[in-house]
């Protein structure tokens, strides 16, 4: 090396040991001017909401904008945009004229917050509760991974968001402003772009985006009790189920226009082959499923009888509620809500392999993509005077159950996140005997709630706080969540 480019060497050297390389960190609390005057000084404070009292204090650490959308124990304080379920409002409210006002008025031991005060909270999370910046907590982002639940008890569904298992925000659903349409199933459609949302008491099949839950599409499909929907591998058909009415609907989901509808016995649950050939739907009276045919223009189908040898009836047998299929397409499982067992086909000849017993009133499945089990939620199992329902996990090699762990208060739905290992289990909680929501809202009713499982332990999922502290994960939603549905 020659001297000139030592020398070079060596000034490059001295003035990169002058520079400050010090790095301002950002404003972590970055509330808008006028919201951090109210939360700074009478929300974020010793003893209270700031970082270093929050863990006894519900586990809200309102010290900065970033820690606000960390939620809680009993989930989030602040949903962008709604006003209606952002609970922190609850607690600063002294007017009930102006929405619900819940006790220990806050901040506990100081005057409440003016009429003015409260405006400006109100205002600021109407707006989407953005920092000082304008910049919101959730933007819409194609990669995001959400889990949507549906409310059944007041149309609304609840999006949470995977990275911090937080609601991001609550989409209102329905065509009827004046009817509670109860919508009984979300279903995101097999690319991952759009949501559906079916009513029980509805007349409507709704199509969103995934990327901003942005109504995109109705489709009329008139009255009946609606209960789910199956979409084909290439997203371009839906078939909706009305089970008491004994009918599936066809439904062009590019147009959201039906094509057909046909009549078979109290379709309910179901699941379409990955070949796009089979539509499996079950009776929800009875011994038997439906096998239907879906390269016949006419869609004819067959009976599956769950107990061979058995002559078909619709007279209350196994009643089969739900079926999902295995992740290697191998087996599919049906939920016997009457018999309080699952029963095991094999996919290529529909044969029975196993009979497996667990909890009452089994319900809704998920299975995982990374561990050999399937999850089913026994809705009504009985576990103590406080305590009722269980999942069970049975073990899609071995035909056996692995585990059952009682999760809350009447789990329903399901959905695994297999990105992060967490099952997301939706509790309907309807049962006066269950606990006691740790809100209301502008929804009415008892709130129901959300629990995970871990599936690398098969036990609840605990969320860490930063102090290194550990609690039950629990979040808060709205009445009767019903469906719960992954978008990856």
């Amino acid at each position: 090396m020659n001297l000139r480019l030592i020398f070079l060497y060596v000034f490059i050297l001295l003035l990169t040991s002058c520079v400050d390389h010090h790095v301002e960190e950002p404003d972590l609390s970055d509330y808008p001017e006028a919201v951090a005057a109210i939360i700074n000084n009478k929300c974020a404070t010793a003893g209270c909401h700031n970082d270093i009292s929050y863990a006894n204090a519900g586990g809200i650490d309102l010290s900065t904008w970033g820690r606000l959308f960390d939620g809680g124990r009993s989930g989030s304080s602040v949903i962008p945009y709604s006003t209606d379920y952002s609970f922190l409002l609850y607690f600063v409210n002294t007017d009930s004229t102006r929405g619900p006002a819940l006790l220990p008025t806050m901040p506990i031991g100081d005057a409440p917050l003016s009429l003015s005060e409260y405006q400006t909270l109100y205002d600021w999370i109407q707006s989407g509760a953005p920092n000082k910046n304008g910049t919101v907590r959730y933007p819409p982002r194609a990669e995001r991974k959400k889990i949507y639940t549906c409310m059944q008890g007041c149309d609304q569904v609840a999006v949470i968001d995977a990275e911090s298992n937080n609601i991001m925000a609550y989409v209102s659903v329905g065509n009827d402003p004046g009817l509670i349409e109860a919508p009984h199933m979300i279903r995101v459609s097999p690319d991952g772009l759009y949501w559906y949302a079916v009513f029980y008491s509805g007349n409507v099949v709704q199509k969103f985006s995934t990327l901003d839950d942005r109504l995109l599409g109705t489709a009329q499909i008139g009255p009946a009790d609606w209960n789910t929907i199956m979409i084909t591998p290439d997203g371009t058909k839906g078939f909706v189920n009305g089970t008491n009415a004994g009918t599936t609907v066809v439904l062009d989901l590019v147009n959201m226009i039906e094509l057909t509808r046909f009549s078979i016995d109290f379709p309910h649950g179901g699941f379409i082959t990955p070949n796009g050939r089979w539509l499996y739907l079950t009776s929800q009276l009875g011994n038997f499923i439906n096998k239907v045919d879906l390269s016949d223009p006419f869609y004819s189908y067959d009976a599956v009888i769950l107990q061979p040898g058995e002559i078909k009836t619709t007279a209350s047998r196994y009643d089969a509620h739900e079926i999902i299929l295995s992740e290697d397409g191998n087996t599919y499982f049906v939920s016997c809500q009457t018999s309080d067992e699952v029963r095991a086909f094999r996919t290529s000849n529909d044969s029975l392999l196993a009979v497996i017993p667990v909890g009452d009133f089994p319900q809704e499945f998920a299975a995982s993509s990374d561990y050999p089990y399937v999850y089913v939620t026994c809705t009504e199992d009985p576990i103590s005077s406080s305590q009722k329902g269980t999942v069970y996990i049975i073990n899609s090699t071995t035909l056996s159950v692995q585990q059952f762990i009682p999760t809350g208060y009447q789990p329903h739905g399901i959905a695994v996140d297999d990105d992060k290992n967490l099952v997301y289990v939706a509790h309907l909680n309807l049962d006066n005997n269950g606990p006691a929501p740790h809100h209301v809202s502008e929804c009415g009713g008892r709130n129901g709630y959300i629990t995970c499982i871990d599936e690398r332990t098969l036990t609840l999922y605990r969320k860490s706080l930063p102090n290194g502290s550990t609690y039950l994960y629990r979040q808060e939603v709205l009445r009767a969540p019903y469906f719960v549905s992954y978008k990856r």
